[in-house]
């Protein structure tokens, strides 16, 4: 419900007056001051350590600010914990759900506040309630279902339940369309906009900035742990929004193209490989090229990536490098110069409790070691001189991965990558989780790893990236490749069109 101001204004939802939280010595947040009226969809955005999600997380309990007030319907408040958040109805949705896979949908939903009577839940009761919360929500999951069964997109679905059923007012959602395909962020862009329009308030926390420009009313810009613009959504555009979050003009979204060389040298060779979720597939990626792999969710581009590189087994077919059949593990990949960066850097990527340089080093500790002891000062110095060529900033060599944002994160794993030296590299999603200004970093680093003669082999669910970055593009469907394009024919629609047709094998060429 909103509240009037003594001078007849309304009193906003929440507000952050000079807001201030460090780490150690590390600003997360200076003098930060945000104001969300009700109802409204309030967006934030930034590159990755500006201080988004950790302004977030003081709003929703998590984090305790060092410095400056908050207010809620213009009473002070500071919360020290989700739970006591939760209580003033602010609840947070994160990007990466918290499910309990045994229970049902149902459980989840009502999990710490199921209907009881001495001890017992009351299991009627609870389906009835889960029943009208979805019902409310227009969501159509069965109560009875496990969760573990859930698909991304379905396991947010249940956060919103959770939120709802403990009547939160306030909304924060933390990057909600991160691991979504195109027509789940559709469906999640519509419930958001019901919310609103059902009177609650989201705050939005997104680096995709068509997304914060379709759902948002208001947008505030941080850099730097400041919030050095505010603006209405209707009166911004992608280009004025980067600006604000750079501090400075992005001239171009991607690097140019560099022509093909016409003595076309093939390093990668897949013939008839057959894996989990992959039928039968074939493809070649030459030298100095970048070839991008296209599809819809589920259509077996990462179980491509990852039988191409031995993480899973495959059944059949062979994998050859420069003409040489290969082993069919990681190790067998990277000794013959494959490498891949995988689709998630925090569940297979990285170590985020130990340091830089270790995460660096993990995939060459046999150069950097003697008589089975690594040479640390050899690690450091091999580390420092590829972190500075991926611009990888935030913490020296020495720091533990998990102090840097992930856009650093990200250019850690390409650090590792020219460090061993791979021939071709395979990268799924490689820009997954970052903002614009080190989406061009990434971009960069692998327009310069083509120059130099290496086969890129990319995966990526943003077709604007496959569109700007390829020379190639090949779509999957069902586990099978069922178009190439190239030059001019690389096309949104072309894609597209053949990621939804019927298995075909064809080939476009402008």
């Amino acid at each position: 419900m909103k509240e009037v101001a003594p001078d007849g204004g309304e009193i906003a939802h929440i507000e952050l007056h000079e807001v201030t939280k460090h780490f150690g010595r590390v600003r997360a947040l200076e003098a930060a001051s945000l104001s969300l009226r009700h109802g409204s969809i309030h967006a934030l955005i930034g590159e990755n350590g500006a201080g988004k999600s950790t302004l977030g997380k003081i709003v929703a309990g998590a984090y305790l600010a060092d410095g400056g007030r908050m207010l809620l319907d213009g009473a002070p408040v500071s919360f020290r914990s989700p739970r006591e958040a939760l209580e003033h109805g602010v609840a947070t949705i994160a990007q990466e759900p918290s499910i309990v896979a045994h229970l049902t949908v149902a459980e989840n939903v009502l999990l710490g506040a199921e209907p009881s009577r001495m001890r017992f839940i009351r299991r009627r009761s609870l389906n009835q309630a889960y029943e009208q919360v979805a019902a409310s929500a227009g969501f159509d999951l069965a109560g009875g279902m496990s969760a573990g069964r859930l698909r991304v997109a379905e396991q947010q679905q249940v956060e919103i339940l959770r939120a709802l059923c403990r009547d939160a007012q306030l909304i924060i959602m933390d990057e909600p369309s991160a691991s979504l395909s195109r027509p789940d962020s559709d469906k999640l862009h519509r419930v958001i906009r019901a919310l609103a329009s059902s009177g609650k308030t989201i705050l939005l926390i997104s680096h995709f900035l068509r997304e914060v420009l379709e759902l948002a009313d208001t947008i505030s810009v941080l850099r730097d742990g400041r919030i050095v613009a505010r603006t209405d959504a209707a009166s911004a555009t992608e280009q004025t929004l980067v600006e604000a979050m750079l501090g400075r003009p992005l001239t171009a979204a991607f690097p140019p193209k560099r022509i093909a060389s016409q003595e076309r040298r093939v390093l990668l060779g897949v013939r008839g490989l057959k894996a989990p979720g992959v039928l039968d597939a074939s493809l070649e990626v030459a030298a100095g090229e970048i070839v991008g792999l296209a599809g819809l969710v589920g259509a077996g581009r990462t179980e491509l990536a990852r039988a191409i590189f031995g993480s899973v087994r495959s059944s059949s077919g062979e994998v050859t490098l420069d003409g040489r059949r290969i082993g069919r593990s990681p190790r067998d990949s990277l000794r013959a110069g494959v490498a891949m960066i995988p689709e998630s850097r925090k569940d297979d990527g990285l170590i985020l409790t130990r340091s830089v340089a270790e995460n660096v080093s993990l995939t060459t500790l046999g150069q950097l070691s003697r008589f089975g002891f690594v040479r640390r000062g050899a690690e450091r110095s091999a580390a420092d001189a590829v972190l500075a060529r991926c611009d990888v900033r935030g913490a020296g060599s020495a720091a533990p991965v998990r102090s840097l944002s992930g856009g650093n994160q990200q250019k850690l794993l390409f650090a590792r990558i020219f460090l061993c030296g791979p021939q071709v590299v395979i990268a799924d999603e490689p820009t997954r989780g970052v903002d614009i200004g080190a989406k061009r970093a990434i971009y960069d680093l692998l327009a310069s790893m083509a120059d130099d003669g290496l086969g890129i082999l990319l995966i990526s669910s943003e077709l604007e990236e496959i569109i700007g970055l390829a020379h190639r593009v090949l779509v999957m469907r069902r586990g099978q490749i069922v178009s190439e394009l190239r030059g001019e024919a690389i096309t949104e629609r072309a894609i597209l069109t053949a990621a939804f047709a019927e298995p075909a094998s064809t080939v476009h060429e402008a």
